[in-house]
């Protein structure tokens, strides 16, 4: 009998250790299932976004080169509220991801040809409709990584900044920084993904079945977080931060292509292959100078940086390829500081709601005023005397240097850096 039972248990034991195993097996799986949509995700992003501005100069069409990139902003404040609230309720994840990517892939297949025609109207179109069917892909992406394994995200998200440094490697590998080819390449990376997005675990609407109403749609219940002085003071900085971005993400790469660099997409590379380092040292900063400071440290960045980009006109290109190394800097202790901040004191059930106004304030408005207010600089200075090389490129930079300023400004003397904050205790909106 107790011979019996030790098989009995040896049996189970063995049993116990497959499952275990399998899980294990399972679990390594879905990390890498995960990670290569990431990766594809941000590829796609990467190949063709970080170089437009210096495409639209090259190919004749240099005056459109703001409102490009304003267009892209204000497709981040339209499609995720709309398409998410539908999404939320009706389709399942993984399938919005795939059709938007086929879509959007489609659609970079027509750039090439329409901007060699020097049609920059139908050129504005064309992306603005692209990123419609692109921006809320990144929101869709973190989600399903969210709903299978939330505990690997921080990790999988590694993988999307790989993502943009292969993009950019390769577009300037292949002498592509320049040319209408880097539509071609994101083409062809999104169908890829549209097709695998349709393998991805199954990620069924979260919301199906609820009351859709219109005060949910556009988040009218949430404005109470703005009761919250930190919460307001925080969106704020965010919104004058995301300028210095628009800046930077329209005109970084014609910049340095008239300092003289040729591969532009391997030098922007850089600033992304830096937040991997950047993202290490986020805790060790909490622990040393607590958020207030780490977050004000990365607002800050954004003006040094284009002071850099001043200082680079005087024969100095390292002095610029530094500033672009500092991408990792104000990327991870501004915007991921930033979601972490947000996490900490919003209520349970408006954490989403919470997040999507840093994204609409980042990605949408600021982005757009930066892209706006830099393009009309551009256009009566820079594209009126292109003469005057890098040194007429000043005016520009003041733009993100004074934006930069001011947020400082108002972060040291408005926001209130409390014990409950920075210990990560739930904050309600408060007068």
């Amino acid at each position: 009998m107790v011979h019996s039972s030790s098989q009995g248990s040896g049996t189970l034991s063995s049993d116990t250790l497959q499952g275990h195993q399998a899980d294990a097996s399972g679990s390594r799986g879905m990390f890498a299932r995960l990670s290569l949509m990431m990766l594809l995700e941000f590829i796609v992003f990467g190949s063709w976004f970080a170089t437009l501005g210096l495409v639209l100069a090259t190919n004749h069409l240099p005056t459109i080169i703001g409102t490009a990139y304003s267009l892209g902003a204000f497709a981040a404040i339209i499609s995720p509220i709309f398409l998410g609230a539908i999404g939320d309720r009706f389709f399942a994840s993984q399938k919005v991801l795939g059709v938007a990517h086929l879509l959007g892939g489609a659609l970079m297949f027509l750039l090439p040809d329409v901007i060699h025609a020097g049609h920059g109207t139908l050129t504005l179109v064309l992306i603005f409709v692209y990123m419609l069917c692109f921006q809320p892909t990144l929101g869709l992406s973190n989600a399903i990584t969210f709903r299978h394994m939330p505990k690997a995200f921080p990790y999988t998200r590694v993988f999307a900044t790989l993502g943009w440094v292969i993009a950019g490697l390769a577009v300037g590998s292949m002498g592509l920084s320049a040319s209408t080819g880097v539509f071609t390449v994101a083409g062809v990376v999104s169908l890829v993904l549209g097709v695998y997005s349709f393998t991805l675990p199954s990620t069924p609407p979260p919301a199906r079945g609820l009351a859709f109403s219109i005060g949910d749609l556009f988040g009218v219940k949430s404005l109470v977080l703005f009761r919250n002085r930190n919460f307001a003071i925080l969106i704020t900085c965010a919104f004058l931060t995301s300028i210095s971005l628009g800046v930077y993400n329209s005109f970084a790469s014609p910049y340095l292509s008239v300092l003289g660099i040729g591969n532009v997409a391997g030098v922007l590379a850089i600033g992304q292959a830096s937040e991997v380092i950047f993202i290490a040292s986020v805790p060790f900063v909490l622990d040393a100078i607590g958020m207030k400071w780490a977050l004000l440290v990365g607002m800050a960045m954004w003006g040094v940086r284009f002071v850099m980009f001043v200082i680079a006109a005087k024969h100095l290109v390292w002095v610029a390829i530094f500033g672009v190394a500092l991408h990792g800097i104000c990327n991870d202790f501004f915007l991921i500081l930033s979601a972490i901040y947000i996490d900490r004191v919003a209520p349970a059930r408006m954490k989403a709601q919470a997040q999507s106004w840093l994204i609409i304030a980042i990605s949408g408005f600021g982005a757009a005023a930066g892209s706006l207010i830099s393009g009309a600089i551009y256009g009566v200075t820079v594209a009126q005397h292109p003469e005057a090389g890098a040194a007429g490129w000043a005016p520009v930079w003041l733009v993100p240097i004074i934006a930069a300023v001011i947020t400082a400004t108002l972060w040291i003397t408005c926001f209130r850096d409390t014990r409950g904050d920075t210990r990560g205790e739930a904050a309600t909106p408060a007068g």
